[in-house]
């Protein structure tokens, strides 16, 4: 296996490795380590080296996701970055799971938008009866009259619930790891990272697709971000959102420091080496972090939100538009209407 310490020049060490990559052969976990420590001088190349991983799967296409928080609050976990959960105190909405026109409005909207998958993400540890028989009604709805994707991110879930969301229609079922199996323990005490890998290992069992990534910025180690990188490729996750930590004041990580852009982008160059195949998503925390280097996030992942995150806002749809626009790429839109098979 291709060492980058093996290669002399700092101009081929990261298209050494890329093309490695791109010939089948996985990196070790050392060398995703080396992304991440890599210099300044090196950044644009390795930048370029994740490209060609990103062209030779997704070619110059950027697809939307559009995300409804379905319902806010009240939820009994401790997830200390979370604004939602039982240990905060951050001031945001609180509600139970909104009504059919609303969560047809969001998906009207996420239409509009150009988005081909809407999200439906509700709080709590768990979907109640409740909540599963709402998803299981909408979602055949939206797909007729919209043709999205659908993705549910409702929480832990058993052997039942994930089949019956398949049956509904569901393509694929968001459940992040978040960090590491070793750190998970500082983000989190109300449930485990093994609690997290059984649900998608349900999601998987049942036929649907795994959307699973994680938070930087949470006080881990860069050995942590690589093992949580390594954890994802063994599942095998078809779309990966990496979120960076966006400070929510009255949460136990509301002092947390702007990280740096460059950092951020090895972080998604990381992901991209690791994980060749899967769709990756610059998820929450990119207008804060990434700031000004947000394009070039894009020549590595292939995927955005458009629109607001959970309790945090984004930026303005048509500030996306033309950043995609202006680097060349295309989005990959919904299907054209119901009769047409989603993709």
């Amino acid at each position: 296996m291709l060492s980058p310490t093996a290669v002399p020049s700092t101009d081929s060490i990261w298209h050494s490795l890329a093309a490695s990559v791109l010939a089948g052969q996985e990196i070790s976990r050392s060398q995703a380590l080396s992304i991440l420590e890599s210099s300044d001088e090196e950044w644009l190349d390795l930048l370029g080296a994740a490209y060609r991983i990103r062209h030779q799967y997704f070619g110059k296409t950027v697809q939307l996701y559009f995300l409804m928080n379905a319902k806010s609050g009240l939820c009994p976990e401790d997830c200390h970055y979370c604004s939602q959960s039982k240990i905060s105190d951050a001031p945001i909405p609180k509600y139970n799971i909104l009504s059919r026109d609303k969560l047809m409005d969001g998906a009207r909207l996420a239409a509009e938008r150009k988005s081909k998958t809407y999200c439906i993400v509700i709080s709590g540890r768990a979907p109640n009866e409740r909540e599963m028989k709402a998803v299981e009604t909408i979602v055949p709805e939206i797909k007729r009259t919209y043709g999205l994707n659908i993705c549910a991110c409702l929480g832990l879930l058993n052997e039942d619930q994930a089949k019956r969301l398949k049956a509904a229609g569901v393509d694929k079922v968001n459940h992040n790891l978040n960090t590491s199996r070793d750190h998970y323990a500082e983000i989190c005490t109300t449930h485990t990272f093994d609690d997290r890998v059984e649900t998608l290992q349900h999601v998987r069992n049942a036929g649907m697709q795994l959307c699973s990534g994680g938070i930087i910025g949470m006080g881990e180690k860069k050995e942590d971000i690589v093992e949580m990188a390594f954890s994802l490729k063994e599942l095998s996750v078809e779309s990966i959102p990496l979120n960076f930590l966006h400070a929510i004041d009255g949460t136990p990580f509301e002092k947390q420091e702007y990280l740096d852009a460059r950092d951020c982008i090895r972080a998604l160059c990381m992901m991209r080496f690791v994980n060749p195949r899967s769709e990756l998503r610059i998820a929450g925390g990119r207008e804060r972090h990434l700031r000004s280097l947000q394009p070039f996030g894009l020549f590595v992942a292939n995927s955005i939100f458009v629109g607001d995150y959970l309790t945090t806002q984004g930026q303005a749809p048509e500030e996306d538009y033309n950043m995609i626009r202006d680097l060349g790429f295309e989005i990959t839109e919904s299907c054209a209407g119901p009769e047409e098979p989603c993709c």
